[in-house]
This record gives C-alpha cells, structure tokens and sequence, in this order.
C-alpha cells in the first residue's frame, strides 16, 4: 500500500475521517495477513515509511503507525503519506545464555 491520505475533506468531520483512514490500513493488514505464506517463512513482516508526503517519508517500525497519524491530525497536517510493504520474516533462536 502506497498511498495519501487526505484529512481535511469538504463536509466530513476531521476526526471521523482520521478514524477512517486507521480503519482502511488495519483493514489492509488483515487482507495481507490472510495471504498465505511461502514455503519457509514464519510470518508477514512489514517496510513501512511515514510522512506528510512521498518525498519526507521516513522508514518507521510498524507499532507506531497510528500514534504517528494523531500526531499529524493533531498538529493540523492536510495530509499524510503512508507506505506498508509485505515482507517475508523468519524467526531466528535466541542465543542461549552460558
């Protein structure tokens, strides 16, 4: 998903239309987790990059995602850009400790 998010939106309140952009990208997760996985791959993990466009998007870590949208409503922003990329994750042991 490659996409930005307008917020500020003729006759819808900001803050509905923020709730309903964390639902579209929770609702992308999910599609994404119900894909199944290649042979040899644990789990989905996700590239995600975050900003107020295409061109300021910084790579992110996945749980911050939301608290970085109210961020942006929260300081005014029009928009943002967001980009989450499906990735194969393998987990790897935990040294033991000695």
């Amino acid at each position: 998903m490659k996409k930005t998010f307008p917020l500020n939106i003729e006759g819808k309140n900001r803050d509905r239309v923020v709730e309903a952009t964390k639902h579209d990208i929770r609702k992308y997760v999910k599609r994404q987790l119900r894909v199944a996985l290649p042979e040899g791959v644990d789990y989905w993990d996700w590239d995600c990059r975050f900003g107020t466009s295409a061109d300021t998007a910084v790579v992110v870590h996945f749980a911050t995602i939301t608290k970085l949208i109210d961020d942006v409503a929260a300081a005014g922003g029009a928009s943002f850009y967001i980009e989450l990329i499906a990735k194969n994750g393998v987990r790897t042991a935990k040294p033991s400790a000695a």
